[in-house]
């Protein structure tokens, strides 16, 4: 399980451990984040200081209180497109108050543990969630690509050049920082007609302060909010949750889920009252941390504080940093998080393992929503697995030499899948003195199976026979002595007034 018990030497090692490469990719994250957080405000349909002031206020404040280190939270698309509607129908301070509420719903979540529930995400749903946040990623830099000028693309595989050919001569600094700064300054000697960061939209003028929601504090803003509250807080930790998955198996290291949970909702709640959007661990911006040498929590709170400072004192220098720079880092992003060796496995991982891989990135595409995707490759993976397990189910008899007695040998797992299967091995119209139901080698689940075990019980006594059970296991007899009624006083009386 991947949990980690708090440890203060540990901690400051997840701070001071990488003090260098930390800084270097918290810069190049920096400079990833603006452009992303001002395109999220216009989803969302507000100011862009509302994304960017989020952006900040969540990766410095996740940097302290996460669970996985070296992961970076902002605003982000996932939550921007579900507070659309609440911003349309009822404006900006309406969703500074759901951001708040979301972050308790999120601290509630962390308290109760729900973090644990992500055992049941399979490899399958986590190779399609990968592969769909790249084709997203891919996706999201095609309007930066049409209808531009020739010299975009020029500057595009450029800066694609220096990513991928600089680390072959040095690791010194981290390529995407490079490419970055060598593609501004060309285009600013020489004046290349290319979109940059100030195209994008307004930066802000001053430093984030504390602002109050200015929302009526009745029942009825309640009802408002609680929906878009709660839909921001599984989505958010839901992808959030994923991303720290996908970071552990790429660093080899563990992270805690359910303080990575909480430290979500401390962040959403603060970054409410300093006029920020709902956020969540970003993939893109992570990988680029990640991949730029970024480990520990410096590198989150770095990206936070520089871009801050980038967007409020710097802004005249960030204004002219080109597209096509932020662009090519995004792409490499996009490559790098694909999982290429997915589509080789295709045709020899299990069938049922390739099918919900694929739905899982049908599904995202298609709806740009990723709790939608996970939600059915999850389902898909629990029903195949069901059906697997239920082939695995069978049911023999033998018949005693006098022909008075049958014994049914159950052999497998009996929950609701194989019940149909249980209820069909047995013949009811065969006149027997006494039937032995041997469960030795079974295991009973589930409510379905105890009913299914009690009808065939009471049938049998309905025809004359006496019926025993052995070889129940301790949780089968445990279930059976809690819900089973075959053993209960008046307990055919009452099957026969049902009508069977």
């Amino acid at each position: 399980m991947n949990t980690r018990h708090f440890s203060l030497a540990q901690y400051r090692q997840e701070w001071f451990g990488n003090v260098r490469a930390d800084t270097l990719s918290g810069l190049v994250v920096a400079m990833a984040l603006i452009p992303e957080a001002i395109a999220f405000s216009i989803i969302a349909g507000v100011d862009p200081k509302v994304g960017l002031f989020a952006s900040f206020s969540i990766a410095v404040i996740i940097a302290f209180v996460g669970g996985r280190p070296g992961m970076i939270s902002a605003a982000t698309a996932a939550t921007a497109v579900l507070m659309t509607p609440l911003v349309a129908g009822h404006g900006l301070e309406y969703l500074l108050a759901a951001t708040v509420l979301a972050g308790v719903i999120q601290v509630v979540f962390g308290l109760l543990k729900l973090g644990a529930l992500m055992r049941f995400v399979s490899r399958s749903v986590m190779t399609g969630f990968v592969n769909a946040l790249a084709i997203l990623i891919f996706m999201a830099q095609l309007p930066e690509l049409t209808n531009v000028t020739w010299m975009t693309y020029v500057l595009v595989a450029g800066a694609l050049a220096i990513i991928y050919l600089l680390p072959r001569v040095t690791n010194a600094v981290p390529s995407p920082l490079v490419a970055i700064i060598v593609i501004t300054v060309l285009t600013m000697i020489f004046q290349f007609d290319v979109r940059n960061v100030g195209d994008m939209g307004e930066l802000p003028d001053a430093f984030p302060v504390f602002h109050l929601p200015m929302v009526p504090l009745t029942l009825e803003t309640l009802m408002i909010i609680l929906p878009y509250s709660l839909a921001v807080a599984v989505v958010g930790l839901l992808e959030s949750l994923m991303t720290a998955q996908l970071i552990d198996d790429l660093t080899d290291t563990r992270s805690n889920r359910n303080q990575e949970c909480a430290g979500q909702g401390i962040a959403n709640f603060f970054t409410g009252f300093i006029g920020g959007m709902a956020g969540c661990a970003m993939i893109g911006q992570s990988m680029i941390n990640v991949k730029s040498g970024g480990r520990g929590r410096l590198s989150t709170f770095i990206a936070g504080i520089v871009l801050l400072i980038l967007v409020v004192v710097l802004d005249q220098w960030v204004r002219q940093i080109p597209m096509p720079a932020l662009v090519a880092v995004m792409i490499m992003v996009s490559i790098g998080t694909f999982s290429w060796s997915s589509i080789k496995n295709l045709k020899d991982h299990p069938r049922s393992s390739s099918v919900v891989m694929v739905s899982v990135v049908a599904v995202v595409v298609a709806t740009h929503n990723l709790a939608i995707g996970v939600l059915v490759g999850v389902l898909l993976s629990g029903i195949f697995f069901a059906w697997k397990i239920a082939q695995l189910f069978g049911v023999r008899s033998e018949l005693s030499e006098d022909g008075t007695q049958r014994t049914y040998h159950v052999e497998g797992q009996l929950f609701f899948a194989s019940v149909e299967d249980f209820n069909a091995a047995f013949d009811f119209r065969e006149a027997l003195e006494k039937v032995v139901i041997d469960v030795s080698r079974a295991h009973i689940w589930d409510i379905s199976s105890v009913g299914a075990l009690d009808m065939v019980v009471m049938k049998f006594r309905r025809e004359g026979a006496d019926v025993e059970i052995v070889g129940l296991n301790e949780a089968s007899a445990t279930i059976v002595d809690r819900l089973a009624v075959h053993d209960k006083p008046d307990a055919l009386e009452e099957f026969m007034k049902e009508g069977h």
